[in-house]
């Protein structure tokens, strides 16, 4: 089991490829306001347990278990932000909020608030109420 830093590095790792096309060590400690040494020891790590291809001055790609895992990890993210939105998180808190709970959520939880999710947004009128109930507690 991948722990939350390994989680981190594997959905930044995967984000990057992603839009860019390749993730290096610098644009990772970037992303995660982490030093580069930090990254390269988390990489030899996640190489080392199958997640990555880790060459080093060459880059870095995803194996299948570590694109399946970043892709997870990616979607969990969106889920949850898009969670706390329905649900009325003033959207200043939303990434800060998902960053604090998403390693701490069972992927039974997660499956559970995405079907909450879809929920909500087949029945606009629970978000409605929702809404009255945050404005009559204000």
């Amino acid at each position: 089991m991948p722990t939350p830093s390994m989680e981190d590095h594997i959905e930044q790792i995967y984000l990057l490829i992603e839009t860019k096309g390749y993730a290096r060590v610098s644009d990772i400690a970037e992303a995660l306001s982490v030093l580069p040494s930090s990254v390269t020891k988390m990489v030899q790590k996640l190489d080392k347990d199958g997640y990555l291809i880790y060459e080093k001055y060459r880059g870095l790609t995803l194996t299948s278990k570590g694109e399946r895992l970043g892709k997870r990890l990616v979607k969990r993210h969106d889920l949850l932000e898009q969670f706390l939105r329905l649900i009325g998180v003033d959207e200043e808190k939303i990434y800060e909020d998902v960053e604090g709970i998403e390693h701490h959520l069972s992927w039974n939880s997660i499956d559970r608030i995405a079907d909450l999710v879809q929920l909500l947004e087949e029945d606009p009128t629970v978000i409605k109420k929702l809404e009255d109930i945050k404005a009559n507690n204000q």
